[in-house]
């Protein structure tokens, strides 16, 4: 199967599951408003999703697909079977150590991830720790959910990972639709619905690894040499991706020191923002970590460039005009989405101000999940990890920078401070690892970089124009009913892809070019 078409699958399966998400979010403020329920149970699902980022995604897929990959080009398939099952063992019994001391210390865990609450807000810190002795288990689950849907991609099967997630949106919504009516506390319903959510996307990926013959009994496997060389790479990217959640948590502490809606406000403008950042730059760093650990594996390093070079291509022609629709529909868009039941117009504008600070950033966000599979393909989460600590500087110095002087001077939304120290940082954070696989010579830019780059600035001027001159005053909006605002919404977005597109065509790109890397072409 092509890069492109499996880019495709996992970004249209990302999609039915971002627009679950987003009618998920649509659901959560209408019925619960961005107050202190709603602030309590994003903190209690944000730490269970920091260990998720740090064992799933952030430091175990990279070290598990490599070494699968290579397995599964180089051994029997009874190899693959055991490195599956000793691997699962492995990380299960782990796991579940971490989810019992989690449990029991919730009160301790509360206070360091949103010390705001503990100092200033105890009703809601005690409501949070509620809620996290329920979801936190969900990390166990979805890690091993992560383990199975990294095996069914090196094997080439990236429409069922990728379609996984959307059970948790459902679940979401059925939960606070109607089991919330019948707690006590009804925002606890959602925490409850992430339990339910991590065992039913669990067992929903079961029969495709029974499918592949390697569903097989979990076994403590800290011997077994391909379990040690995961461990070994997952060291480093243990550490790096505790880097980048260690800016999530000091963004999580700062605003729970702000007032109440800042750590909502901030959720729904980054769940705008990775909107396109699942459906093009997950996508693409879904599908080219397995194609370019073969590549490594078969020691082709000229299609690995290639490869590299392809999707820097579709992140420039797909991110940056997200990015202009981001910015300027910023306003438009919260108050369509969100702007019901307890979701006020304040609450539109703080987060609109948010979204826009996260817009900015978003090729920066996409560049890192396309480039970071340079180096974990080869085998290498040292490097990854020093130019993530420059950026968790970075991101840790522009928090104080910006947020500070906002708070002093009493500006409207400080919150944005926040948005913006991400944004800088993710820069940084794709600006070195560009750099160094370019320097090492791992990668090597093919032709036409200014030509695309000149034909995708020029569209997105004349996007830009329309966009500004169609969308009017954010007053316009909150006033409208949903159906006007949707319906104007729609029309917008349609006419910008359109304009976008069409003016690609007229200076010359045809996409045609960009569906395989230039080896295939050729």
């Amino acid at each position: 199967m092509g890069l492109l078409k499996s880019t495709a699958i996992v970004s249209t399966m990302t999609m039915v599951s971002r627009v679950l998400g987003l009618a998920r979010d649509m659901v959560f403020t209408q019925i619960f408003g961005a107050g202190a329920g709603t602030d309590a149970f994003l903190v209690a699902f944000k730490i269970p999703n920091f260990l998720r980022r740090l064992f799933a995604e952030g430091a175990f897929s990279p070290a598990f697909v490599p070494v699968v990959t290579e397995y599964k080009q180089q051994r029997n398939h009874t190899e693959v079977h055991e490195l599956v099952g000793r691997t699962a063992g492995t990380l299960g019994l782990i796991l579940l150590a971490v989810t019992t001391v989690a449990i029991i210390a919730a009160p301790v865990v509360v206070g360091i991830f949103a010390t705001g609450f503990l100092l200033n807000y105890p009703d809601k810190f005690d409501l949070t720790v509620q809620m996290l002795r329920i979801t936190f288990p969900y990390i166990l689950f979805i890690s091993l959910t992560a383990l199975a849907g990294s095996v069914l991609n090196v094997y080439g099967k990236f429409a069922v990972p990728a379609l996984t997630p959307v059970f948790l949106n459902i679940l979401l919504i059925l939960a606070a639709v109607f089991l919330a009516p019948l707690m006590a506390e009804p925002v606890t319903a959602l925490a409850w619905g992430v339990f339910i959510a991590g065992i039913v996307q669990l067992a929903f990926q079961i029969p495709f690894m029974a499918k592949l013959g390697l569903l097989g009994r979990p076994r403590w496997g800290w011997d077994h040499e391909g379990v040690r060389r995961i461990v070994k790479l997952m060291i480093p990217g243990i550490f790096g991706s505790a880097v980048m959640q260690i800016n999530l948590l000091l963004d999580t502490v700062i605003a729970s020191f702000l007032i109440t809606g800042s750590v909502t406000w901030l959720y729904l403008s980054d769940r705008m923002m990775e909107l396109p950042l699942g459906v093009l730059g997950i996508a693409l760093a879904t599908v080219i970590l397995p194609a370019l650990s073969r590549k490594h594996a078969d020691a082709n390093p000229r299609d690995f460039s290639h490869t590299i070079d392809w999707a820097l291509r579709w992140v420039l022609l797909v991110g940056m005009p997200s990015a202009v629709g981001l910015a300027v529909l910023s306003g438009p868009i919260i108050s369509t989405l969100f702007q019901h039941g307890q979701f006020s117009a304040n609450d539109v504008r703080m987060a609109q101000l948010s979204l826009m600070a996260y817009s900015f950033g978003i090729l920066g966000f996409i560049a890192v999940k396309v480039l970071a599979p340079g180096y974990f393909a080869r085998q290498d989460t040292k490097s990854p990890v020093r130019i993530g600590v420059i950026a968790m500087v970075v991101n840790m110095v522009c928090n104080i920078a910006f947020v500070v002087p906002m708070v002093m001077l009493d500006f409207t939304g400080p919150h944005t401070g926040l948005a913006m120290a991400t944004t800088v940082s993710s820069f940084v954070n794709a600006g070195l690892l560009l750099r160094g696989l370019w320097k090492s010579g791992v990668y090597q830019p093919d032709a036409g970089w200014g030509r695309l780059f000149v034909q995708v600035i020029l569209a997105n001027s004349v996007m830009l124009a329309v966009l500004w001159g169609m969308s009017g005053h954010l007053d316009t909006w909150l006033s409208a009913g949903v159906l006007m605002r949707s319906g104007w919404l729609a029309g917008i977005v349609l006419v910008g892809a359109v304009v976008y597109f069409a003016m690609l065509w007229l200076l010359g790109l045809r996409l045609h070019q960009l569906r395989r890397p230039a080896e295939s072409a050729r």
